[in-house]
Protein backbone atom coordinates (compact mmCIF):
# COMPACT_ATOMS: atom_id res chain seq x y z
CA UNK A 1 0.00 0.00 0.00
CA UNK A 2 1.63 3.38 -0.77
CA UNK A 3 2.12 6.56 1.54
CA UNK A 4 -1.16 8.12 -0.93
CA UNK A 5 -2.94 4.96 0.29
CA UNK A 6 -2.69 4.76 4.11
CA UNK A 7 -3.20 8.42 4.50
CA UNK A 8 -5.97 9.32 2.25
CA UNK A 9 -8.35 10.23 4.63
CA UNK A 10 -6.10 12.44 6.62
CA UNK A 11 -7.99 15.19 6.27
CA UNK A 12 -11.53 13.75 7.86
CA UNK A 13 -11.77 13.48 11.33
CA UNK A 14 -11.04 10.49 13.55
CA UNK A 15 -15.14 9.83 14.18
CA UNK A 16 -16.14 10.15 10.90
CA UNK A 17 -12.63 8.43 9.49
CA UNK A 18 -13.77 5.13 12.23
CA UNK A 19 -17.40 5.29 10.76
CA UNK A 20 -15.86 4.80 7.56
CA UNK A 21 -16.85 2.04 4.55
CA UNK A 22 -16.60 1.70 1.28
CA UNK A 23 -19.10 -0.13 -1.31
CA UNK A 24 -17.77 -3.14 -2.90
CA UNK A 25 -17.96 -3.11 -6.02
CA UNK A 26 -15.88 -6.36 -7.18
CA UNK A 27 -18.04 -8.85 -8.89
CA UNK A 28 -19.31 -11.90 -7.13
CA UNK A 29 -19.56 -15.77 -8.55
CA UNK A 30 -22.95 -16.29 -10.07
CA UNK A 31 -24.57 -17.87 -7.51
CA UNK A 32 -23.87 -14.90 -5.17
CA UNK A 33 -24.79 -12.61 -7.71
CA UNK A 34 -28.27 -14.14 -7.80
CA UNK A 35 -29.02 -15.17 -4.16
CA UNK A 36 -27.78 -11.79 -2.83
CA UNK A 37 -27.37 -8.52 -5.05
CA UNK A 38 -30.02 -9.88 -7.91
CA UNK A 39 -29.36 -9.88 -11.42
CA UNK A 40 -31.26 -8.40 -14.25
CA UNK A 41 -33.75 -11.22 -16.05
CA UNK A 42 -32.46 -10.21 -19.27
CA UNK A 43 -29.27 -12.11 -17.06
CA UNK A 44 -31.29 -15.55 -16.29
CA UNK A 45 -32.85 -16.00 -19.89
CA UNK A 46 -29.01 -15.86 -21.50
CA UNK A 47 -27.38 -17.98 -18.73
CA UNK A 48 -26.56 -21.57 -19.85
CA UNK A 49 -28.46 -24.24 -17.66
CA UNK A 50 -26.13 -26.75 -18.65
CA UNK A 51 -23.33 -24.87 -16.76
CA UNK A 52 -22.88 -26.08 -13.25
CA UNK A 53 -22.82 -23.01 -11.24
CA UNK A 54 -26.11 -22.20 -13.16
CA UNK A 55 -27.72 -25.52 -12.43
CA UNK A 56 -26.43 -25.05 -8.40
CA UNK A 57 -27.91 -21.90 -8.49
CA UNK A 58 -31.59 -22.00 -10.08
CA UNK A 59 -34.11 -23.55 -8.37
CA UNK A 60 -35.99 -26.13 -9.94
CA UNK A 61 -39.39 -26.00 -11.67
CA UNK A 62 -38.35 -21.64 -12.51
CA UNK A 63 -38.37 -20.82 -15.88
CA UNK A 64 -38.24 -17.47 -17.33
CA UNK A 65 -38.73 -16.34 -20.66
CA UNK A 66 -38.08 -13.24 -22.87
CA UNK A 67 -40.86 -11.32 -24.14
CA UNK A 68 -40.66 -9.32 -27.35
CA UNK A 69 -42.50 -5.94 -26.81
CA UNK A 70 -43.43 -3.96 -29.74
CA UNK A 71 -43.40 -0.01 -30.39
CA UNK A 72 -46.21 0.94 -32.15
CA UNK A 73 -45.19 4.90 -33.46
CA UNK A 74 -47.63 7.63 -31.98
CA UNK A 75 -49.92 4.88 -30.17
CA UNK A 76 -47.86 2.90 -27.43
CA UNK A 77 -46.67 -0.41 -28.06
CA UNK A 78 -47.98 -4.35 -28.57
CA UNK A 79 -47.00 -7.59 -26.80
CA UNK A 80 -47.86 -11.06 -26.18
CA UNK A 81 -47.90 -12.64 -22.91
CA UNK A 82 -47.10 -16.11 -24.19
CA UNK A 83 -49.00 -18.97 -26.92
CA UNK A 84 -50.74 -22.25 -25.42
CA UNK A 85 -48.68 -24.18 -28.09
CA UNK A 86 -45.63 -22.94 -28.15
CA UNK A 87 -42.46 -21.98 -26.14
CA UNK A 88 -42.02 -22.60 -22.56
CA UNK A 89 -45.43 -23.06 -21.76
CA UNK A 90 -45.84 -25.69 -24.49
CA UNK A 91 -42.71 -27.30 -23.83
CA UNK A 92 -43.86 -28.08 -19.82
CA UNK A 93 -47.26 -28.78 -20.47
CA UNK A 94 -48.72 -26.17 -18.27
CA UNK A 95 -52.19 -23.71 -19.23
CA UNK A 96 -53.55 -21.96 -16.58
CA UNK A 97 -57.17 -22.12 -15.62
CA UNK A 98 -57.27 -18.52 -14.67
CA UNK A 99 -55.80 -15.07 -15.04
CA UNK A 100 -56.11 -12.40 -12.97
CA UNK A 101 -54.26 -8.65 -12.83
CA UNK A 102 -52.85 -6.76 -9.72
CA UNK A 103 -51.41 -3.02 -8.99
CA UNK A 104 -48.63 -2.27 -6.74
CA UNK A 105 -48.45 1.10 -5.63
CA UNK A 106 -44.82 3.00 -6.14
CA UNK A 107 -43.05 1.94 -3.00
CA UNK A 108 -45.17 -0.59 -2.05
CA UNK A 109 -44.43 -4.73 -2.14
CA UNK A 110 -46.05 -8.36 -1.40
CA UNK A 111 -44.84 -10.18 0.75
CA UNK A 112 -43.33 -13.85 0.63
CA UNK A 113 -46.10 -16.01 -0.01
CA UNK A 114 -46.32 -19.75 -0.81
CA UNK A 115 -48.38 -22.76 -2.38
CA UNK A 116 -48.15 -26.06 -1.28
CA UNK A 117 -47.33 -28.67 -3.66
CA UNK A 118 -49.61 -31.73 -4.27
CA UNK A 119 -47.98 -35.42 -2.97
CA UNK A 120 -49.14 -38.85 -4.03
CA UNK A 121 -50.54 -40.13 -0.76
CA UNK A 122 -48.67 -43.51 -0.67
CA UNK A 123 -44.72 -41.43 -1.03
CA UNK A 124 -43.27 -39.14 1.36
CA UNK A 125 -42.91 -35.60 -0.01
CA UNK A 126 -39.26 -35.28 -0.55
CA UNK A 127 -39.06 -38.14 -2.23
CA UNK A 128 -41.25 -36.95 -4.62
CA UNK A 129 -40.15 -33.43 -4.89
CA UNK A 130 -36.45 -34.87 -5.67
CA UNK A 131 -37.89 -37.43 -8.73
CA UNK A 132 -40.21 -34.57 -9.82
CA UNK A 133 -37.60 -31.84 -9.90
CA UNK A 134 -34.35 -33.38 -10.02
CA UNK A 135 -34.22 -37.06 -11.06
CA UNK A 136 -37.12 -36.44 -13.77
CA UNK A 137 -37.00 -32.99 -14.28
CA UNK A 138 -37.70 -32.94 -18.28
CA UNK A 139 -40.52 -35.71 -17.36
CA UNK A 140 -43.58 -33.16 -17.54
CA UNK A 141 -46.05 -35.86 -17.48
CA UNK A 142 -45.56 -36.28 -13.79
CA UNK A 143 -46.65 -32.76 -12.42
CA UNK A 144 -50.04 -32.39 -10.66
CA UNK A 145 -50.90 -29.13 -11.93
CA UNK A 146 -54.23 -29.47 -11.97
CA UNK A 147 -54.41 -30.17 -8.08
CA UNK A 148 -51.27 -27.33 -7.36
CA UNK A 149 -51.17 -23.68 -7.76
CA UNK A 150 -48.71 -22.92 -10.14
CA UNK A 151 -48.13 -19.03 -11.10
CA UNK A 152 -46.84 -17.84 -14.71
CA UNK A 153 -46.58 -14.27 -14.28
CA UNK A 154 -46.24 -10.71 -16.59
CA UNK A 155 -45.65 -7.03 -15.75
CA UNK A 156 -46.79 -4.42 -18.04
CA UNK A 157 -45.85 -1.54 -16.31
CA UNK A 158 -43.01 -0.30 -14.10
CA UNK A 159 -40.08 -2.21 -12.78
CA UNK A 160 -40.33 -5.23 -10.13
CA UNK A 161 -37.76 -6.55 -8.01
CA UNK A 162 -38.60 -10.58 -7.33
CA UNK A 163 -37.41 -12.86 -4.54
CA UNK A 164 -37.92 -16.48 -4.81
CA UNK A 165 -36.98 -18.92 -2.10
CA UNK A 166 -37.02 -22.97 -2.56
CA UNK A 167 -38.60 -24.32 0.68
CA UNK A 168 -39.64 -27.20 -0.67
CA UNK A 169 -39.21 -30.80 1.61
CA UNK A 170 -36.28 -32.54 0.24
CA UNK A 171 -34.44 -29.86 -1.68
CA UNK A 172 -31.77 -27.49 -1.08
CA UNK A 173 -32.71 -23.97 -0.21
CA UNK A 174 -31.96 -21.65 -3.07
CA UNK A 175 -33.00 -17.93 -3.89
CA UNK A 176 -33.16 -16.21 -6.86
CA UNK A 177 -33.05 -12.62 -6.87
CA UNK A 178 -33.77 -10.29 -10.22
CA UNK A 179 -35.43 -7.42 -11.54
CA UNK A 180 -37.90 -7.59 -14.64
CA UNK A 181 -39.52 -4.52 -16.84
CA UNK A 182 -43.17 -3.60 -17.47
CA UNK A 183 -44.01 -2.92 -21.36
CA UNK A 184 -43.66 0.38 -20.91
CA UNK A 185 -39.67 -0.30 -20.48
CA UNK A 186 -38.93 -2.13 -23.68
CA UNK A 187 -35.94 -4.33 -23.49
CA UNK A 188 -34.77 -8.04 -22.50
CA UNK A 189 -36.09 -7.56 -19.22
CA UNK A 190 -39.41 -7.51 -20.35
CA UNK A 191 -39.78 -11.73 -19.62
CA UNK A 192 -42.45 -14.25 -18.28
CA UNK A 193 -41.87 -16.41 -14.79
CA UNK A 194 -43.20 -19.24 -13.65
CA UNK A 195 -43.38 -20.25 -9.91
CA UNK A 196 -43.34 -23.89 -9.30
CA UNK A 197 -45.67 -24.39 -5.55
CA UNK A 198 -43.18 -25.10 -2.76
CA UNK A 199 -41.10 -21.89 -4.17
CA UNK A 200 -41.95 -19.00 -1.79
CA UNK A 201 -42.22 -15.61 -3.68
CA UNK A 202 -41.66 -11.51 -3.11
CA UNK A 203 -42.38 -8.62 -5.10
CA UNK A 204 -41.10 -5.05 -4.76
CA UNK A 205 -42.02 -2.04 -6.69
CA UNK A 206 -38.91 -0.71 -8.19
CA UNK A 207 -38.76 2.60 -8.62
CA UNK A 208 -41.16 5.68 -8.40
CA UNK A 209 -44.23 4.29 -10.16
CA UNK A 210 -47.25 1.48 -9.89
CA UNK A 211 -46.13 -1.72 -11.02
CA UNK A 212 -48.83 -3.62 -12.96
CA UNK A 213 -48.93 -7.02 -13.56
CA UNK A 214 -50.97 -9.87 -14.91
CA UNK A 215 -50.54 -13.41 -13.91
CA UNK A 216 -52.36 -16.98 -14.89
CA UNK A 217 -52.66 -19.98 -12.18
CA UNK A 218 -52.99 -24.02 -12.87
CA UNK A 219 -55.67 -23.95 -10.76
CA UNK A 220 -58.81 -21.62 -9.80
CA UNK A 221 -57.73 -19.25 -6.95
CA UNK A 222 -58.05 -21.34 -3.69
CA UNK A 223 -57.70 -19.50 -0.58
CA UNK A 224 -56.48 -22.82 1.35
CA UNK A 225 -53.61 -22.83 -1.59
CA UNK A 226 -52.11 -19.62 -0.53
CA UNK A 227 -49.73 -19.51 2.68
CA UNK A 228 -48.22 -16.49 3.68
CA UNK A 229 -44.47 -16.02 5.12
CA UNK A 230 -43.05 -12.81 6.35
CA UNK A 231 -45.90 -10.93 5.29
CA UNK A 232 -45.96 -8.08 7.66
CA UNK A 233 -44.83 -5.65 4.98
CA UNK A 234 -48.09 -5.63 3.04
CA UNK A 235 -50.08 -3.87 6.37
CA UNK A 236 -49.93 -0.24 6.85
CA UNK A 237 -49.99 0.51 10.72
CA UNK A 238 -52.02 3.14 11.64
CA UNK A 239 -50.37 6.09 12.97
CA UNK A 240 -49.75 5.81 16.89
CA UNK A 241 -51.96 9.14 17.67
CA UNK A 242 -54.71 7.61 15.54
CA UNK A 243 -54.65 3.89 17.86
CA UNK A 244 -54.28 6.53 21.07
CA UNK A 245 -57.45 8.15 19.95
CA UNK A 246 -59.24 4.72 19.34
CA UNK A 247 -58.05 3.61 22.30
CA UNK A 248 -56.31 0.47 20.95
CA UNK A 249 -52.30 1.92 21.71
CA UNK A 250 -50.01 -0.71 23.91
CA UNK A 251 -52.30 -2.82 25.49
CA UNK A 252 -55.33 -2.23 22.88
CA UNK A 253 -57.80 -1.86 25.95
CA UNK A 254 -60.16 1.12 25.97
CA UNK A 255 -59.42 4.46 27.28
CA UNK A 256 -60.77 4.76 30.96
CA UNK A 257 -62.16 8.32 30.74
CA UNK A 258 -64.90 9.95 32.92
Amino acid sequence: MSEREKNLWEGIDTGARNALSTRNYRTASFAQELSERGVDARELVAADRNKREVQEAWIPGVEIFLRKIHPQRHRGSFGEFVRRDEGILAQIGLWPKQWSAARMFAHTAKGFHVHPPSIPEDGAAADWLRRLFIDESDNYSLRCYDDEQWDVMFFLQGRAEIILCDVRAGLPKRIMRFFADGDNHRGNNNVGIVIPPGVAHAIRADGSEDVIMVYGTSTVFHSEFEGRIASEIETAELPESWERFLGRSGSREPPTGD
